[in-house]
């Protein structure tokens, strides 16, 4: 059996160690950790041998607490949008409803696993909570500030059925690490940073950086438990400096097996219950963007039901810009007269109003929506580029295109 092979099935079974034996040979610069800089006294070890050190973990099972907290900077409109001001535990039970709110804030939560079949996610919000629970066939949503529900029957086959269950749980670092690792590529360093103590326990620290100027990632860190491998933490830091964009990591985890009882769960009396897939995509927020997709040019970066987006990526690995033509014939002056009409929605003029300054070159005009990760450029002519790349290279992007 194959390295990669044995790797991906481990995946399949439990999303904590990754799939990266292949990544390992082409990407990763073979830089051993000197520096320590007050951190746990640890053997030296290069990237490879790191990396090598997750992909070979066999933790199938764990519980703890995690924090996740994101700052992209968003405008205040844009924040709204992915419920800053509502809570995890609010509106509807259907997962896919919750995962846009992990694009904002602080949320704590606890989790749990026991092999593939059984993994649990509660998200705390205050006294209110949100847990996400699978067990077997069955996957659980649970709101209880609304009391509702959300219950799903997989009758998918096995290796279907665990892919939807590790995507479920994204919001874990052994599954943002994995999802990182597996994005690797040439056009990124991958070394060894400073060692560190996560949640109590000593940890080196794989640390990923571009290689192509003009990105706004600066470096991704994600500290590896110094004795099993499991990633314990990920941070996404910027390339301006200041606090990371994203830290998702342990703050307790314990690495024996949790009680069977710890992923049972019996809808509470009165709870509303919605099976399948017929609640997802229908929470709170859903007014919101039908509001934005109601007038020209945006339906293309909301999902609108037309259709008519035709994407072209440009450039690759972190200087990656999608461009996106509407289809609608129609720019940013009727995007701005629409707006500014007495009866588009109200949505619509906040959305305009926080988009950025005015910027011109070989494309054209436009503005730019920005972000500390992302960056949007919607022009006179109707298209859109979209990055994780700086507002100037995005410009430099755009002009190319032409």
């Amino acid at each position: 059996m194959s390295a990669n092979t044995k790797t991906s099935r481990k995946v399949a079974r439990y999303a904590v160690p990754v799939a990266v034996a292949g990544v390992a040979a082409a990407t990763v610069a073979m830089v051993p950790a000197f520096a320590n800089a007050g951190g746990p006294d640890l053997p030296k070890v290069t990237a490879q041998q790191l990396i090598e050190k997750i992909a070979a973990s066999d933790v199938q099972e764990l519980s703890g607490t995690a924090k996740i907290s994101t700052d992209l900077g968003l405008p205040k409109i844009a924040g709204g949008l992915l419920g800053g001001g509502s809570g995890v535990a609010s509106g509807s039970a259907a997962p896919e409803d919750k995962v846009a709110q992990l694009a904002n804030g602080t949320h704590t939560f606890r989790v749990a696993a026991d092999g593939p079949d059984r993994q649990k996610l509660t998200f705390l919000d205050g006294k209110d909570e949100y847990s996400l629970i699978h067990n077997g066939a069955d996957v659980w949503g649970y709101a209880s500030k609304s009391n509702e529900v959300f219950h799903e029957k997989d009758a998918s086959g096995a290796a279907e059925h665990e892919k939807k269950a590790a995507d479920r749980l994204a919001a874990s670092p052994q599954q943002l690490a994995e999802e990182v690792l597996k994005a690797a590529g040439t056009t990124t360093d991958v070394g060894v940073g400073e060692t560190a103590q996560v949640a109590g326990r000593d940890a080196y620290q794989l640390v990923l950086k571009p290689k192509q100027a003009g990105s706004t990632v600066g470096s991704i860190q994600i500290a590896v438990d110094a004795k099993n491998g499991v990633p314990l933490r990920v941070q996404l830091l910027s390339s301006q400096g200041g606090k990371p964009i994203v830290d998702a990591g342990f703050t307790k985890v314990d690495f024996a097996k949790p009680s069977a009882d710890t992923f049972a769960f019996t809808p509470p009396k009165g709870a509303k219950v919605t099976e399948g897939s017929e609640g997802a995509g229908k929470g709170e927020h859903g007014k919101e963007f039908k509001a934005l997709e109601s007038f020209p040019g945006l339906d293309a970066l909301t999902g609108g039901a037309n259709g008519k987006g035709d994407v072209k990526v440009l450039g690759e690995g972190w200087a990656t810009v999608a461009q996106i033509s509407t289809g609608e014939g129609k720019g940013l002056a009727d995007l701005e007269k629409s707006a500014n009409d007495k009866n588009a929605p109200k949505e619509a003029k906040q959305f305009l109003d926080s988009l950025g300054d005015k910027v011109s070159g070989k494309f054209g005009e436009g503005r730019v929506f920005s972000t500390r990760l992302v960056n949007a450029l919607i022009t006179d002519d109707g298209k859109v580029y979209v990055g994780a790349v700086t507002k100037d290279q995005l410009v430099k992007t755009a002009d190319s295109a032409k």
